[in-house]
């Protein structure tokens, strides 16, 4: 009796799962799960023949780092600002929807000396930029519908990709993007900047050095009350958003769970080695109902709300392979102070940050790791002093940090670590070193909405992660940041800096601004496709001086 009593709450599970899959990106149609004593299993697929992975990935070194750069509304212009200060970066094109927003990004180009970049636009522009054999690196801004749709499109042209968060918004998308940077051998970064910032770099530093001991429980989060940028957020005018609620309110009326899990669990997942020695295996998730969205949607349309599906704060409890245990949440609706909430507890040492920032630490504990106590009584059931952590900081003070902080603090970005993100991704092509970050980080840490969705619509039932990796978790020993010697690097950054100085002097000389000008100007289509053909014929001059100057 008890089997049948199983197979008909198992078959009711999927009748109630399949019925919400309709219109939620966020779930999968082809995910395949089974029950398994009262546990949700989801299934990995197997490697196709002749694919291998990309576990430490390192391409060539880029002498150059050509890069076309896909959405240019709210995250796109900085990340246009940020490579236009990086010696050796040329960028190539800037694609948008909207035609004027690409060509405005221009103006950045031409503020810094730099040569014009092509223009896409429309909603399949990217799919042009993607063909173009001149770009090593196309940098994804687009909204969140599209990031995994133009990964796609540049990895099947042979381009590497860096793509903002979240970079796929469910387990197909993940599978698509892991199978394709491992077909074609090409890096596939997920863009996620909170890993850069300064406390996070410090700490997993840290964490690394055996500060805090083993590390056993972590936290993260992303709070950040979004009533005031909900009206900033793109409106597709293709009839997808015919409320016209703005692509990522309506995002969060149509899909469930943590939709945006990435700036809480990456640096979490860096210092906790996931699938560099652990891997996270299951996960329960459980949701508030939703108040403060369905409320916005009403007053936006006038009309009653009754399928508002994801609640208004959302909780994620995670276990791994070595049984540690991390703590997520996700709150864009409700009235609190801002956190990513990153917290580490370890058997000899606490860090925290939010609201409270500062570590826990006792003398023994740091004697013990080569730190010497500036109190005799300094004790770990208080934050330690503002001397004794400034000392703390300052020995594990990261190398990245030391080499961009201070530019990276003058140029902005959330503080900063926009541009660091930016300039460590350059630096690591340019010397040819696997990235920061891989497709298994962007696939492990953007499966947490679909993962966390099916186990609320099954009652909070606990669900295990899919193995991104294959089989491979604990190939690498422990999370590390690669580095050239410093004599490699001197080259390098020799090579990058001739390289914009040369870009520089070329766009003066034939004069590509004032050419580029009279395209636009240009008051007929004949005049028009004259004044282009000069602009092209003098950027081909001025890339032949280039290559001259830096061969």
């Amino acid at each position: 009796m008890r089997k049948f009593k199983f197979i008909g709450l198992a078959f009711a599970a999927f009748l109630s799962f399949g019925s919400l899959t309709a219109n939620a990106q966020s779930l999968s149609p082809n995910t395949k799960w089974h029950w398994n004593k009262g546990k949700i299993v989801i299934e990995t697929p197997e490697r196709p023949a002749g694919q291998k992975d990309v576990l430490g990935l390192a391409l060539p070194k880029m002498k150059t780092v050509r890069i076309g750069l896909v959405g240019l509304g709210m995250r796109g212009p900085g990340a246009v600002e940020n490579f236009s200060l990086i010696p050796g970066v040329e960028v190539v094109a800037l694609c948008d929807f909207v035609k004027e927003r690409a060509e405005k990004q221009n103006e950045r180009l031409r503020k810094n000396g730099l040569a014009p970049a092509a223009v896409y636009y429309g909603e399949k522009g990217y799919e042009e930029l993607c063909k173009r054999p001149d770009i090593d690196l196309v940098y994804i801004a687009t909204d969140w519908e599209h990031h995994a749709i133009v990964a796609k499109c540049a990895l099947e042209n042979g381009k590497n990709v860096a793509d903002e968060v979240p970079s796929a918004m469910n387990l197909k998308e993940c599978w698509e993007l892991v199978d394709l940077a491992e077909k074609n051998q090409l890096n596939c970064m997920i863009l996620e900047n909170c890993c850069y910032d300064w406390f996070e770099m410090r700490t997993l530093n840290m964490a690394q050095a055996g500060v805090f001991g083993e590390i056993l429980r972590a936290q993260g989060a992303y709070i950040h009350n979004l009533d005031d940028f909900w009206d900033y957020y793109w409106k597709n005018p293709n009839g997808s958003d015919p409320e016209q609620l703005g692509w990522r309110l309506k995002y969060n009326r149509e899909n469930r769970g943590d939709i945006y899990a990435t700036h809480g669990l990456g640096p979490v997942a860096q210092a906790l080695d996931i699938h560099r020695g652990d891997r996270m295996t299951t996960l329960v998730a459980m949701d508030t109902k939703s108040v403060h969205g369905k409320e916005l949607v009403e007053k936006k349309t006038g009309k009653p709300c009754n399928d508002f599906r994801n609640g208004d704060h959302t909780t994620t409890l995670i276990r791994t392979e070595n049984h540690k245990v991390i703590e997520l949440q996700h709150d864009v609706m409700n009235p609190q102070p801002y956190s990513r909430l990153y917290q580490l507890t370890g058997t000899r040492g606490f860090a925290n940050k939010y609201p409270v920032e500062g570590y826990a630490v006792d003398a023994k504990q740091l004697a013990a790791t080569g730190n010497a106590p500036k109190v005799d009584d300094l004790s770990s059931h208080g934050f330690m002093p503002d001397e004794q952590r400034k000392a703390l900081e300052e020995k594990y003070e990261s190398p990245i940090l030391k080499k961009f902080g201070k530019l990276a603090k003058e140029v902005g970005g959330h503080g900063g670590m926009d541009f660091i993100m930016c300039a460590r991704l350059i630096y690591c092509l340019q010397n040819g070193l696997p990235l920061d970050m891989d497709v298994y980080d962007l696939a492990e840490w953007c499966a947490i909405a679909e993962l966390g969705a099916i186990s609320m619509d099954n009652d909070c039932a606990p669900v295990t992660f899919p193995d991104f990796t294959r089989g491979l978790w604990n190939k690498q020993k422990g999370y590390k940041h690669a580095y050239a010697t410093p004599e490699q690097e001197a080259q390098t950054e020799a090579e990058a800096a001739a390289f914009t100085k040369a870009l520089k002097s070329a766009t003066a000389k034939f004069k590509l601004w004032n050419l580029y000008d009279n395209v636009k100007k240009a008051q007929t289509p004949a005049a028009q496709k004259k004044a282009q053909a000069a602009l092209d014929k003098a950027m081909a001059k001025a890339k032949a001086q280039v290559a001259k100057a830096t061969k």
